[in-house]
């Protein structure tokens, strides 16, 4: 009798530690819960641009671009805008240029092409954002323009056409934002992943993750039969606003980089 009396003591203990124990441990659901790292944090207020984002144009000065040609202009400011200063033909265009070299890059501009309508085709409202100098996401007055559709505006020059053509008209400030992930290459410049661009055209989806086969053609290369390659290059290079003998206006640009995961595809 007294053995039972102490053994209820004894088991009582044993349920009460394993009941314990059970109300201690995690619910399942929170195995699926990931507290680190904790990503930064950006401050994104209202009416200006986010805390980490490099401007390049405010509307102030051109401090942050310059001429790709040794000998170019620049282009003027009007009206708080970057404006295009056309390079009569033959001489060769002026494409102005970020002192700053970039890699991945989410890119805001706001463009407007002439509110004079001039031209047809690609010679009316021309002008292009190039990645890295190299690879062009198209600008274009394509209001009642017909053209090749991988040329209209919000395409890949001759790579991608645009998902819709989302164009505001000639005179109308419209605005691209984009995200741009540079190529990769091996130590002995092999390709390892293509660039892709994903944009938005005035809050419209565009492009998605698009693969370019290489550099977007443009001078020299305009008339090849094929696409060019990629060359290996830099990680990073600069952006480049194009001059196509057109007074296109650019104003509030600016851009995040992009601290990615290198990825093969």
């Amino acid at each position: 009798m007294r053995f039972g009396l102490l053994a209820f003591p004894l088991a009582l203990f044993v349920v009460n530690a394993a009941g314990a124990a059970a109300e201690k441990a995690p619910p399942p659901y929170t195995l699926t819960e990931v507290w680190t790292p904790i990503p930064p944090v950006v401050a994104t207020p209202v009416g200006s641009v986010p805390s980490d984002a490099i401007v390049l144009f405010d509307g102030t000065d051109l401090d942050a671009w310059e001429p790709v040609q040794p000998n170019g202009h620049p282009w003027r400011i009007e009206d708080g805008a970057m404006v295009v200063i056309p390079t009569p033909a033959p001489a060769r265009p002026c494409d102005q240029q970020t002192k700053r070299a970039f890699g991945d890059i989410q890119l805001h501009a706001e463009f407007r092409t002439p509110a004079v309508v001039k031209g047809n085709g690609q010679d009316r409202g021309n002008s292009g954002v190039f990645f890295m100098g190299l690879y062009e996401l198209q600008i274009l007055d394509s209001t009642n323009n017909p053209t090749y559709v991988n040329g209209q505006s919000g395409s890949v020059y001759k790579e991608h056409a645009p998902l819709v053509d989302a164009s505001r008209g000639p005179g109308e400030w419209q605005v691209y934002d984009a995200i741009f992930i540079a190529p990769r290459f091996s130590a002995d410049g092999k390709l390892l992943s293509p660039a892709r661009i994903t944009a938005f055209q005035n809050g419209v989806l565009v492009q998605f993750n698009v693969a370019l086969t290489g550099p977007t053609p443009n001078g020299p290369t305009y008339n090849l039969p094929k696409l060019p390659p990629y060359e290996a290059h830099a990680a990073k290079l600069p952006l480049l606003l194009q001059d196509h003998r057109t007074p296109v206006s650019f104003r509030n640009i600016w851009v995040r980089e992009l601290n990615l995961p290198d990825t093969k595809s």
